[in-house]
């Protein structure tokens, strides 16, 4: 690993065209997502999807065979109204059809909208309504939750429902398998994404074909995926992380990916990671963080089989990445991005530089990050802030404003992200919280993430969830709920120990006052602790 390039060299030689020139497509001239993603790789009878179905099924489809369905699918739309611009919606498991739907949209000039299949009836109407999609293509388990969504655009079912829907799979078999992919520019629309935050409702945002240049750039310096890896992000493509790079990501490279149709189970991961040899791993932290709570017997057989591994979604505990280090042994590296963003902050497998535990890492090349105030103006070093992009010096940002709001919501020249963070002396910059998350206590800012990195590091605790509640004395006082291990109890002398265990961790302003034992913590369908509803209990 001693090869990879040096990050600072690296990030100032870093050019954005040569880069862009990677793709077959120009982003003036034209381009079309399938080609990127697919029709260029054709020719190699590479394996670009290993797919893993819910019932033990398992099934490996090339470029080539994802070519021809695309074009099935494509053709199948046209045929139903759907013009270059408009949007499709898909409401699919982890499916080989998820995969075929995808490019066979952006292969008509379309732009992909993904419902994630455990959201509810009133999640999926509302996005709906946001992206007047002319085309929904879903299966028979997700079919009901349609039934009562008022202006139902076309829907397609892998199965004939009965309810006037039309046979995607046998209609799309019934279909050419050519068609010639429809040229867009770069600023037009491959992706109608919405917002994942923790409170509100989401809001939409058109997502440029440009992007696609930012998200190799993650494959390739963050990932670091080979092309001798066996490349695993488990995060569902109902999700950004998941369609940016599960699908979008891996397959721009020409590289496989995989689904895994199931649930996720320790047991399960760790079986397919065998069975397929996976090298390259990445997921959210809540999965690293029951991976680390089944014990180091239970990975045993993953020892030196993943290279390298990635976390993204929520700031990632030093004592996982320890963990990993030492059970596993493969570095578990943090990188944080947003939905409107994509990755802006990494540590980087494939560039060198130094990893503070703790830190999400370096701006991404192609993107300039400060800390600032609300008002635009950068914070001194290790001041708390929040994270922004400079966007006049940022070429890979793509993100052009919500849905009705394009051009709109910037502070000067930075886009504020709305987390807070705190840059080191390294340069590297470690997450504080949401900044509504963040706890004010006696003239103290404590960030929830460093109180609940503390609490990990006790053998009895899977998780914690630190929120700021009401003090007549400080303003507020830290508050946590946490999990323990099957068969702990919580009592009053295991909640003292947590409460001192921080204590010596942080100091004394930081420490839980008071600690509650749950079950489970609130969290959003894609992992992330919903610290608002904790504060309403």
């Amino acid at each position: 690993m001693m090869d990879r390039p040096e990050y600072n060299g690296f990030y100032k030689a870093f050019d954005v065209n040569a880069f862009a020139g990677t793709l077959q497509g120009d982003l003036e001239g034209g381009l079309n997502a399938c080609v990127e993603c697919c029709d260029r790789h054709v020719g190699r009878n590479a394996v670009a999807l290993n797919w893993k179905g819910a019932s033990g099924q398992s099934a490996a489809y090339t470029f080539e065979y994802l070519q021809s369905q695309s074009a099935k699918v494509a053709n199948l739309l046209v045929a139903h109204g759907v013009q270059p611009g408009d949007r499709v919606s898909g409401l699919l498991p982890r499916i080989p059809d998820l995969v075929s739907l995808i490019l066979g949209v952006w292969r008509a000039g379309a732009v992909y909208q993904p419902l994630f299949t455990a959201f509810g009836p009133k999640a999926i109407e509302h996005r709906l309504t946001t992206s007047r999609a002319k085309v929904v293509v879903t299966d028979p388990a997700n079919r009901p939750k349609l039934d009562d969504i008022a202006n139902l655009p076309i829907v397609m079912c892998t199965e004939s429902g009965g309810k006037g829907d039309i046979d995607f799979t046998a209609e799309v078999a019934a279909q050419s398998d050519s068609f010639a992919p429809v040229m867009r520019k770069g600023a037009d629309a491959f992706l109608l994404m919405s917002t994942s935050g923790t409170t509100g409702l989401p809001k939409g945002m058109n997502i440029p074909l440009r992007a696609l240049v930012g998200m190799a750039g993650y494959m390739k310096l963050a990932l670091d995926v080979q092309p001798d890896d066996v490349f695993w992000n488990i995060a569902d493509p109902g999700w950004a992380y998941g369609l940016y790079y599960a699908i979008t990501g891996p397959l721009l490279l020409g590289h496989q990916t995989t689904f895994n149709e199931g649930p996720f189970t320790v047991e399960s991961t760790a079986a397919l990671v065998r069975e397929l040899g996976i090298t390259n791993f990445a997921g959210a932290p809540t999965a690293y963080r029951m991976i680390m709570a089944e014990g180091p017997d239970a990975v045993k057989p993953l020892t030196g089989k993943i290279r390298v591994a990635s976390s993204a979604g929520e700031p990632l505990n030093p004592e996982v990445m320890r963990w990993f280090k030492q059970h596993i042994g493969c570095d578990l590296f943090d990188q944080y991005g947003q939905t409107e963003t994509g990755m802006v902050l990494a540590n980087h497998h494939g560039l060198r530089h130094d990893v503070l535990p703790g830190s999400a890492g370096f701006q991404m090349p192609g993107f300039t990050l400060e800390v600032v105030n609300e008002a635009g103006e950068p914070v001194p070093q290790g001041t708390q802030g929040i994270l922004a992009v400079h966007r006049p010096t940022s070429p890979l940002f793509f993100f052009g404003g919500y849905l009705g709001a394009e051009g709109q919501g910037w502070v000067g020249d930075y886009y504020l992200t709305g987390d807070t963070v705190e840059q080191n002396e390294n340069g590297s910059i470690s997450f504080v919280g949401r900044s509504d998350d963040v706890i004010s206590s006696a003239g103290y800012r404590i960030g929830p993430f460093d109180v609940e990195s503390s609490l990990l590091e006790h053998d009895k605790v899977v998780e914690s969830a630190v929120i700021g509640t009401p003090d007549t004395e400080r303003g507020e006082i830290v508050k946590a709920f946490v999990v323990l291990k099957s068969g702990v109890q919580g009592d009053e002398a295991l909640a003292e120990e947590l409460k001192q265990l921080v204590r010596n961790r942080l100091g004394k302003h930081a420490f839980p006052r008071e600690i509650v034992f749950v079950e489970s913590l609130p969290k959003t369908p894609s992992g992330k602790i919903q610290r608002f509803i904790l504060r309403k209990e």
